[in-house]
């Protein structure tokens, strides 16, 4: 398949013909009134428009896990910038879950500082909009798993043992079942402490392989979470009862759909790698029916095969070039989407992918709510650029060209290098220091 090394439609027409020649099922449309639309969850749940800030660390927490003055920064500018739904980037249910001491850390010394933000957050919301506008905040919860300083895995793999930011040895031991059942615990002291802070729901995070998402593979593993398919999903379905039962808050998920790791270490794939729904689509169906109110949607990991789930143009230093046009991506995670909304009754759909389209993306956005294939639109990398990017779709009915995402894959190159991540392009004074320190670093390594 064709492939493209830079981003260079000069007009929707162009984009669209692009489309056409690559036969994808990507929908435009140009009336873009439907991402200005409330959004009703239930139980007096109301998101203010469709457009959604996904959770992206920008590995600027102080030591003891409190926002640091680079994390304030990013979310006030985001609580000015119009989004109806911000997604917090992923904070540690304990210690030992936690990636590194620049992830937010959210525990009973930390509370305070996070409830403190909050209320910074919602009154930059109000001054901007009005006192009738009120972002709905959700904090995304998380144990990183084999990707974290302890490396704590649930079973071998080659290939996952082997990718970036884990080198896990062939006889690391394996989590024990008595340590995942205990899990449970703390992501319920953790929802607790999330609604203390002041915010509206709590996302249990399994998605990119972190640990709940690799559990959902764990087809090779003994024992009571791992197997068939109620015991790989054992652990995400319990924590979710708990909190529904002990924490009043809304419940939340993002969630790989796709792996894109064969069988029988990867979950929703098949033996050649290749996408099958059964099991992802009978989760969907139970999240639903256990009160998960919204599915943020998501594929594979970063850290073997970044380009599915964030479709991108070749990067700087990476060194990873994407096999697949972008726009094959694309079609990619709107398809996941369109699968898990095909699978609720209740539960809202967040999509993915929209980043890659730059100015664009209204368009798409717009269509796919118009056929039901997600309820809200999610940005990433995007939201790092252009803060303000839901401000001037809703009120400009457009994006600036001058200041989208680009795609460059600098501020992930930034967190995967454990610095200060943000965008390089379009935020130069506070990251482009930051990110030359990186590129010395890649020239005289220690």
């Amino acid at each position: 398949m064709t492939k493209i090394r830079k981003f260079n439609y000069k007009s929707l027409e162009e984009l669209k013909s692009e489309i056409r020649r690559l036969d994808l099922d990507i929908p435009v449309t140009d009336n873009f009134d439907n991402l200005k639309e409330t959004v009703d969850l239930g139980g007096g749940s109301v998101v203010p428009n469709r457009l959604t800030i996904h959770p992206m660390e920008g590995a600027d927490a102080n030591p003891d896990g409190t926002p640091g003055d680079l994390n304030i920064r990013r979310y006030l500018r985001y609580a000015a910038g119009g989004s109806g739904l911000i997604w917090f980037e992923a904070m540690a249910i304990n210690e030992m879950g936690r990636a590194n001491d620049m992830q937010c850390f959210l525990n009973k010394d930390t509370v305070g500082a996070f409830k403190e933000m909050i209320k910074q957050l919602r009154r930059e919301a109000k001054e901007v909009y009005g006192e009738e506008f009120n972002p709905y905040l959700v904090i995304q919860l998380t144990h990183v798993g084999r990707f974290g300083r302890h490396n704590k895995i649930l079973f071998h793999h080659d290939l996952v043992d082997n990718a970036a930011a884990a080198n896990i040895d062939p006889d690391h031991p394996l989590m024990k079942d008595e340590e995942l059942e205990r899990l449970e615990d703390y992501f319920v002291e953790a929802a607790q402490l999330a609604k203390e802070a002041g915010f509206d729901a709590v996302d249990i995070k399994a998605c990119h392989r972190y640990l709940l998402s690799e559990n959902l593979a764990a087809h090779t593993r003994e024992g009571k979470y791992g197997g068939d398919y109620q015991s790989r999903t054992r652990l995400m379905k319990n924590t979710v009862k708990k909190v529904s039962e002990t924490v009043d808050i809304d419940l939340a998920t993002r969630l790989n759909i796709y792996d894109a790791i064969p069988y029988p270490y990867g979950w929703g794939a098949d033996e050649e790698g290749n996408e099958k729904h059964d099991e992802p689509r009978r989760l969907v169906r139970e999240l639903d029916a256990l009160g998960v109110k919204l599915i943020n949607i998501t594929a594979c990991t970063p850290y073997l095969w970044p380009h599915i789930n964030r479709p991108y143009d070749l990067p700087s230093n990476i060194g990873y070039e994407p096999p697949e046009h972008p726009l094959i991506g694309v079609e990619r995670l709107l398809r996941l989407a369109r699968i898990t909304s095909e699978e609720t009754t209740n539960a809202k759909v967040v999509g993915t992918g929209y980043s890659y389209l730059r100015e664009y993306a209204p368009y798409v956005a717009a269509a796919v709510i118009e056929k039901g294939w997600s309820d809200f639109i999610g940005f990433g990398r995007q939201a790092f650029a252009y803060p303000d990017f839901a401000k001037d779709i809703i009120y400009n009915n457009g994006l600036e060209k001058k200041k989208v995402c680009v795609t460059c894959s600098k501020c992930a190159e930034l967190k995967a290098k454990k610095k200060h991540s943000g965008c390089v392009v379009r935020d130069r004074e506070i990251y482009v220091p930051i990110y030359q320190e990186l590129l010395r670093e890649y020239k005289d390594p220690v």
